[in-house]
């Protein structure tokens, strides 16, 4: 598949509409290689900081005009980019196995899911920020609730899923009115910059949808500037922190923040084995264990331990692991997404053995016939854990999966709210009662009930609590986030106020 790099998108054209050829100007350049096959170079991209302010302008213009359409002609826009997204989805998919590394019977997955998120947009979110009218909610007066855009709004994206999570964030923006800059991953450029090419075939007005490349430096760039209203970032705890840092002052900014997981499974006395098996091994170790939502921790009751672990440890030593295309059969686990994912991935891996954890299934450097970051799935057990350590404390962001006993309900509550992050949790029960336990007591933004942690749908709200996130909930209630609501009191009769009813003037 070749990949070419068009620049950075704004006043409604690419930079280079025939592809990034010229880089001496570039103020930095980022070199991507396949992580499934290092020895395929994808693009090379041109980071230019001087585009920045650019980009902002014309967001800026953009949203005079965009932001007094009707809701109906927006919607019109979405189901436009909708169409041209249907006949992208085969290019997309294949750029999403290559840059990322996820199979492409995963990556299809997600390709598919920027279709349906526009429906969802339209059909769930937008009853949300439609006006609401009090009646007479004081006498002879109307109260009305108005939900006004924000302005230009910048959507920072992730590399594990950089389509379908900036998807849903951009529509929900675009609907209520704001203009968008995207700035994608700087490992996932290409995938990004497809997603863009459709807002750019549905002919949305220029300067309402933009697109930059760059680093760290140029997303600092962005948030710090006044003229962006809204900034909507999935990503790491660390980078969400200091989006935080280089815009607390900022009282205009709002900022809606998607961060990591350490999400636990509680898996009951009374669970259906057969059942749970499919949805752990799916939990843990899609995506080669690189979601926000994977399962790091399984609490394991001590009646089922034994035989739970024996045969989740024979089905993890089943996983394919192979080139996202070119495996037959298909794998289910492709690369990490690169070096240092792949260090960080071995290094948490022994912290678990420095702190007390069996190596059940060992984190193995896999030769499967292509230079890339291939590694095993690995199970680690420990009996009395170190809750206090990093193995227990830290996103993995790799496939692993961390096995520990308990004899009561409470006692696994405790292990899993133990951690900083609270995004996903799940437990495997037949009794009811067990369950709205957990609901009430593990403190987490999503609590499944014989479901795995991955897989939310965008029809609820999807945040975490803790370090996962800051109280603003992506998904159906993303829309919330991309407006102001402005309040106002309609006076019907405006005959009723005298002069004579003001209390306190001096007479004539």
């Amino acid at each position: 598949m070749q990949m070419t790099l068009k620049g950075d998108y704004f006043l409604g054209k690419f930079t280079h509409s025939q592809g990034l050829k010229d880089l001496s100007h570039a103020q930095e350049r980022i070199l991507k290689r396949s992580p499934a096959d290092l020895d395929k170079v994808l693009w090379e991209a041109g980071v230019f900081y001087d585009h920045v302010d650019a980009v902002i302008e014309s967001a800026q213009k953009g949203f005079e005009g965009w932001r007094k359409l009707s809701f109906e002609t927006r919607i019109g826009y979405l189901k436009k980019y909708q169409e041209v997204v249907r006949t992208k989805k085969d290019e997309i998919s294949m750029a999403l196995a290559l840059e990322v590394g996820k199979p492409l019977w995963e990556a299809k997955t997600e390709a598919a899911a920027l279709d349906s998120k526009v429906t969802v947009t339209i059909t769930d979110s937008y009853e949300r920020i439609k006006q609401e009218t009090i009646k007479d909610v004081m006498p002879k007066i109307d109260g009305h609730v108005v939900y006004k855009p924000l302005g230009p709004c910048l959507v920072i994206g992730p590399f594990n899923f950089p389509c379908h999570l900036a998807n849903g964030q951009i529509l929900s923006a675009l609907l209520a009115g704001n203009t968008v800059v995207f700035k994608p991953s700087e490992k996932t450029i290409y995938s990004a910059q497809l997603m863009m090419e459709c807002f750019h075939e549905a002919g949305f007005p220029p300067g309402v949808i933009n697109f930059i490349n760059g680093t760290g430096a140029t997303s600092s760039k962005l948030t710090s500037d006044k003229r962006i209203k809204g900034i909507f970032f999935t990503g790491s705890r660390g980078v969400g922190l200091r989006i935080l840092e280089n815009t607390h002052k900022d009282l205009n900014k709002l900022v809606a923040l998607e961060l990591g997981g350490k999400n636990s499974t509680i898996l009951h006395h009374d669970t259906n084995i057969s059942h749970a098996l499919p949805e752990l091994l799916k939990a843990c170790f899609l995506t080669s264990g690189q979601r926000c939502t994977s399962t790091s921790m399984i609490l394991v009751h001590k009646k089922i331990e034994q035989e739970f672990i024996s045969q989740f440890k024979a089905l993890t030593e089943k996983i394919r692991v192979g080139h996202p295309i070119n495996s037959q059969p298909e794998a289910f686990m492709g690369p990490l997404i690169d070096e240092h994912a792949e260090k960080s991935y071995f290094d948490f891996c022994n912290f678990g053995k420095q702190e007390g954890a069996e190596e059940i299934v060992p984190a193995l450097k896999l030769d499967v016939g292509y230079k890339g970051h291939y590694v095993s799935p690995s199970i680690h057990y420990a009996k009395s854990p170190n809750l206090k350590g990093k193995f227990i404390q830290e996103e993995i962001f790799g496939p692993n999966c961390f096995f520990i006993p308990y004899d009561n309900i409470e006692e696994a509550i405790k292990i899993v709210n133990c951690t900083e992050y609270g995004l996903a949790a799940s437990v495997f029960t037949r009794d009811p009662s067990i369950y709205q336990l957990c609901l009430r007591d593990i403190d987490s933004g999503l609590i499944n009930l014989n479901r795995s942690t991955v897989g939310a749908t965008a029809r609820l709200p999807f945040g975490g609590l803790k370090n996962s996130g800051n109280h603003h909930p992506a998904a159906v209630s993303m829309i919330d986030h991309c407006v102001n609501t402005v309040a106002s009191l309609e006076t019907l009769d405006d005959t009723s106020s005298k002069i004579s009813d003001v209390v306190g003037l001096k007479e004539d």
